[in-house]
C-alpha cells in the first residue's frame, strides 16, 4: 500500500531532540527522493527536509543546522533527526516522496515543543 507510516513524535521541551521514522512500502523506494513535510495548525504543509536516492539532503533555512534527514534503503525507512526543537517545529510531521507526491499522505506524527 502507497502510503507511509511515520512515528516517534511526542511532546517535549524547548531545546529537546527526537527522532521521526518513516516506513513507506515500495518497490522502488530507493530510487525516489524523499521528503518530511509539516503542518502546523492553521498554516500550510511544507516541505523541512529532503534526501534525493543518493543521500544528498537539502534543508530550507528553518531547520538547517538543527535537523537530519537520512534513509535506510533495505528497511524503506526514512529518518528525521530533530535537535534543539523550538516552540515554532509544533506540527504535524509527514513524509513523502519529493518533489512528485507518489505516495497517499499517512496519518503522520504529532511533534509538540513547549515548556
Amino acid at each position: 500500500q502507497m502510503q507511509p507510516v511515520e512515528s516517534g513524535g511526542g511532546l517535549v521541551q524547548p531545546g529537546d531532540s527526537l527522532t521521526l521514522s518513516c516506513v513507506a512500502s515500495a518497490r522502488l523506494f530507493s530510487t525516489y527522493a524523499m521528503g518530511w513535510y509539516r503542518q502546523a495548525p492553521g498554516k500550510q504543509r511544507e516541505l523541512v527536509a529532503r534526501i534525493t536516492p543518493t543521500n544528498i539532503p537539502h534543508y530550507p533555512d528553518s531547520v538547517k543546522g538543527r535537523f537530519t534527514i537520512s534513509r535506510d534503503n533495505a528497511k524503506n525507512t526514512v529518518y528525521l533527526q530533530m535537535n534543539s526543537l523550538k516552540p515554532e517545529d509544533t506540527a504535524v510531521y509527514y513524509c513523502n516522496s519529493s518533489p512528485s507526491l507518489l505516495y497517499y499522505w499517512g496519518q503522520g506524527t504529532q511533534v509538540t515543543v513547549s515548556s
